[in-house]
């Protein structure tokens, strides 16, 4: 038995979409550690032989690569990770795959096909896994396989030959992160990622946690987290957050074993939110510095203490992005971020001081709130601090988020619907101060502003180690600010 984890190219003249957070256009090739968490659990608890067919990377020509693809795929099942921004090229690549293959089946996983299956299902043989989907593949694969019943497989979208879309009872969560198998790094084997923010590589990316607790109204976590929370709110009501479920130390310790002697030296951890406590930290931290391997995380500023700081920076963690949205409280309430402007200009001191580089993660437009005046003073503010990195999208009300019910509600959608966006270049959101094109504007300015900053320029020169290094830099700047 042959499953291919599909990854379609972009048909439409543009970037593809990034599959692992899920909300822009990809500028730094990232893996895609929920696919191939997926795929090690296809391999391991189906027997199959596993494949990956990435048409977003390598060589000239991925469309026509495409075709030849569709045209004989070599393998009796296709999987796709689908997020909002890639639905037209999914939609696209299966109406190719079926003009030549009708009955070949294939199956989708991630945020948009959770939220909305009827998107994707067009035929009886297409069919969604809804939420955490390592479980219900498996389960799915080994019923066709076997010719048996699909429809009393929890977590899963069909479609019946009257045209009938049958949405089965919800998957109950997984509860032990431990029982997944290592991702299948083996998949991407001669792809070289790197991450900027790290400088060094061989690079590839791990999670030590699902889900965040806290009620941010705008936020879409990572692919994985956010398909986690439709589901579980379609179980349980749209007040209900999912719970968060952690790795043991002891499987974290495993496989960051295992990709040193694999020749990995760097790791950018993709938990939504990696900073607990102390204790967690440090015995991450100590993980990380007996592997001699050097690493990064995503954390609320709040988390930030002066042990943790100084824990981080002797285990060899080299930057924290901080999800700082704005430095105007009256936003960072109404949100409901559940921090102060202080908080976040406390962490970036701490973590500055002790020696780790600092990325904040700026949104415009997140709250009606925003005005021009805000976002000037946020940007005065990020200028003042000893930041190394900013990242700044607009905000977009994403299906199943807070934030897009009260856009709805409130009028401020471009046409009176969600169209993908991406969010590091476009809006569809006029708020009552705050124009779709003048958050545009603003997101472009001080993207020239801050990163051809002298300031800027100086600090990273510093820190190139080759020109391939610097090239990769100028081409990943280039394609943020310019597409």
């Amino acid at each position: 038995m042959r499953v291919t984890f599909l990854t379609p190219p972009s048909f439409f003249h543009r970037q593809p979409a990034e599959r692992s957070a899920g909300c822009t256009r990809v500028v730094v090739p990232v893996p895609n550690i929920y696919l191939l968490t997926l795929a090690a659990t296809v391999r391991r608890d189906t027997g199959a032989d596993v494949t990956l067919c990435d048409f977003t990377h390598g060589g000239n020509s991925p469309v026509t690569r495409f075709q030849h693809f569709a045209n004989d795929p070599g393998c009796d099942f296709i999987i796709i990770w689908s997020v909002n921004l890639s639905l037209d090229d999914d939609r696209r690549a299966l109406a190719n795959l079926r003009a030549r293959h009708p009955a070949h089946p294939v199956i989708f996983a991630g945020p948009g096909p959770t939220y909305a299956p009827q998107n994707y299902l067009t035929d009886p043989h297409t069919f969604v896994l809804r939420g955490e989907p390592e479980i219900t593949a498996c389960e799915l694969i080994n019923a066709i396989a076997a010719a048996t019943p699909a429809e009393h497989i929890k977590g899963l979208s069909w479609l019946d030959t009257d045209g009938k879309i049958h949405n089965n009872p919800s998957r109950p969560l997984n509860d032990n992160l431990d029982a997944l198998p290592f991702p299948a790094r083996d998949l991407i084997a001669g792809r070289n990622f790197h991450n900027p923010k790290l400088k060094t590589g061989p690079y590839t990316t791990a999670f030590t946690s699902r889900n965040c607790p806290y009620h941010c109204i705008f936020c879409v976590p990572s692919s994985l987290s956010f398909a986690r929370e439709i589901e579980h709110r379609r179980a349980h009501g749209s007040g209900h957050k999912p719970p968060v479920r952690f790795r043991s130390i002891a499987s974290i310790d495993a496989e960051m074993s295992l990709i040193a002697s694999q020749g990995y030296r760097a790791v950018g951890f993709m938990d939504d939110n990696f900073i607990w406590d102390e204790a967690r930290t440090a015995a991450i931290c100590h993980v990380m510095r007996r592997h001699g391997l050097l690493w990064g995380c995503q954390a609320r500023a709040d988390a930030i203490t002066p042990a943790i700081a100084a824990m981080l920076a002797r285990s060899g963690c080299r930057y924290v992005d901080i999800g700082v949205e704005s430095f105007d409280d009256r936003i960072l309430a109404y949100i409901r971020k559940g921090e102060t402007a202080a908080d976040i200009r406390r962490a970036v001191r701490l973590l500055a001081e002790s020696g780790v580089s600092v990325k904040l993660n700026i949104l415009i437009g997140s709250s009606p709130l925003e005005t021009p005046r805000t976002v000037a003073n946020t940007f005065r503010e990020v200028r003042r601090l000893p930041v190394d990195q900013v990242m700044i999208n607009i905000v977009s009300p994403f299906p199943g988020t807070e934030f897009h019910r009260m856009c709805v509600e409130n009028g401020w959608l471009e046409g009176g619907r969600y169209v993908p966006t991406d969010v590091q270049r476009n809006s569809i959101l006029n708020l009552p101060d705050l124009s779709a094109r003048q958050m545009e504007r603003l997101l472009f300015r001080h993207n020239l502003r801050f990163f051809l900053s002298p300031r800027f320029i100086v600090r990273q020169l510093g820190r190139f180690r080759s020109p391939a290094e610097f090239a990769a830099a100028l081409h990943s700047l280039k394609l943020k600010l310019f597409g």
